[in-house]
């Protein structure tokens, strides 16, 4: 299985990148992804923290949006303390590396999110399912950097018991002789999410403005639920489309 990538979104301090890089190395995973950080970067005081794992910083790639940092991705987690309300499928990290003996396997993210609030349900609702790390319930928190080391460690423990993993239960089995009935990308889901909601728009759907964010979070987290192929996205978007020109 191909190491996750691990993506932190909004992080507020350098100390925290370079402990995360350093679970990282720790653990075999080399590609890490930004999306805006706080101090901006490079930041001295993550390669401080970093120790002898500078070179996960070295190669860190920075974005503006989370739209940006998931691309390549397919099968993406958002690690959270908290359900707040969403309908999307909980697991843990050792749920996500079990292994099944199939054929093929998909571009694995962890998100993580800013030190002081965490992941916000407009970040949650890219996601496919909601991470959490058992813990005891009086005290519940964990830091970024600790949540990437127990993240990091489920990850090494599959490999080196099964190192053959590729892929977790609840996913959808890949057709070997079928690429169409591969898991979707998320450039494939979000270009579906903007052509949906541009035509919702266009409709004049959002009867309250102020609704429309809430109920743009329900249509992604609908849709991410559904483990959509490529082959259905496309399918989406004919509907759509069909929809629109009234045939």
């Amino acid at each position: 299985m191909t190491p996750p990538i691990f993506i932190l979104v909004r992080p507020q301090l350098g100390e925290n990148v370079g402990a995360v890089a350093r679970a990282m190395a720790n653990f075999g995973i080399k590609e890490l992804r930004l999306v805006a950080p706080r101090d901006g970067w490079p930041n001295p005081t993550a390669e401080a923290m970093a120790a002898h794992a500078t070179y996960i910083l070295d190669r860190a790639k920075v974005y503006a949006t989370l739209e940006d940092a998931v691309t390549g991705v397919q099968m993406l987690y958002a690690t959270t303390s908290r359900h707040r309300g969403i309908v999307k499928p909980v697991v843990t990290a050792r749920e996500i590396f079990s292994p099944l003996p199939l054929g093929g396997g998909s571009t694995t993210a962890i998100l993580f999110g800013p030190e002081r609030t965490g992941l916000t349900n407009e970040d949650i609702a890219y996601a496919d399912a909601l991470l959490t790390i058992p813990v005891h319930p009086e005290h519940a928190s964990l830091n970024i950097a600790q949540s990437a080391v127990i993240t990091g460690y489920e990850w090494w423990v599959s490999q080196m018991e099964t190192p053959n993993a590729i892929t977790r239960n609840h996913k959808r089995k890949p057709s070997e002789d079928d690429p169409n009935q591969s898991p979707a990308s998320k450039e494939e889901i979000l270009a579906l999410f903007a052509h949906l909601e541009g035509e919702l728009d266009n409709a004049g759907f959002w009867s309250v403005a102020e609704k429309r964010p809430g109920m743009v979070n329900n249509i992604r987290s609908l849709l991410t639920r559904a483990q959509l192929t490529g082959q259905d996205v496309r399918t989406l978007h004919g509907i759509i489309r069909a929809l629109k020109n009234g045939k």
